[in-house]
């Protein structure tokens, strides 16, 4: 190959690595963009409810115009479809952290403790998704896809009773678990609804039901 050709082989690969950069930099921008789109969007449809949020309202929130808005998402119902994504991974995360197998070696005491206050300090960080998934906005898509939260947190409990109880029946630690999970689905409104002093003193006292309730099943002090 000539000199000439080498140079402008170089100069064109050059041209290309320039245009990978900035697209790379337009993606992170429109990431970040999004995100602060359903950052806005948690915090209106916490304070209005789904049904009374609009479009415009969060992207005044979200200090953007309404067309920045519509270069992501083309309707509120799309805003949804985030949410409910960013909802469905952040609890898996949440859930896998809080039920590890160091959870096994809790006391039952310390095991719902750990649990639920983590619950409790989800949901009040993410009002929007007590709103979505528990108020008025509830419908049948949002109740699939919390049924299938349920399910995986449902799964991992089971996991978790039983390297506590090993030679417990399988089944049995399965419907403990769904017992515990729909006690704390019961529960959750009242904590929801009442001040910082009122929901720290309902907590301890569904911890006492629910370590009272799994101490006979799967020992109230850890495993040796």
């Amino acid at each position: 190959m000539s000199e000439d050709g080498v140079q402008e082989g170089a100069q064109e690969g050059a041209r290309e690595g320039a245009q990978g950069r900035r697209g790379g930099r337009r993606q992170e921008r429109g990431r970040r963009r999004m995100e602060q789109i359903l950052d806005a969007a948690e915090e209106v449809v916490a304070e209005q409810g789904f049904e009374d949020t609009t479009t415009n309202a969060i992207a005044a929130r979200a200090g953007v115009s309404p067309g920045s808005l519509y270069q992501f998402f083309r309707n509120k119902e799309e805003v949804l479809d985030g949410l409910v994504e960013r909802y469905t991974a952040t609890s898996r995360e949440f859930w896998s952290t809080r039920l590890s197998d160091g959870t096994a070696r809790m006391s039952a005491e310390e095991l719902v403790r750990s649990v639920l206050t983590g619950v409790s300090e989800f949901k009040t960080r993410r009002p929007a998704f007590w709103v979505l998934f528990h108020g008025s906005a509830a419908s049948p898509r949002l109740e699939r896809v919390a049924s299938s939260i349920r399910a995986d947190i449902g799964r991992r409990l089971t996991e978790v009773f039983l390297l506590r109880a090993p030679g417990a029946d399988p089944a049995r630690m399965e419907l403990l678990a769904a017992m515990c999970i729909a006690t704390v689905q019961g529960v959750f409104p009242m904590v929801m609804e009442a001040g910082e002093e009122r929901r720290a003193e309902i907590v301890v006292e569904l911890t006492r039901m629910l370590a009272g309730y799994l101490g006979p099943e799967i020992g109230a002090e850890p495993p040796a």
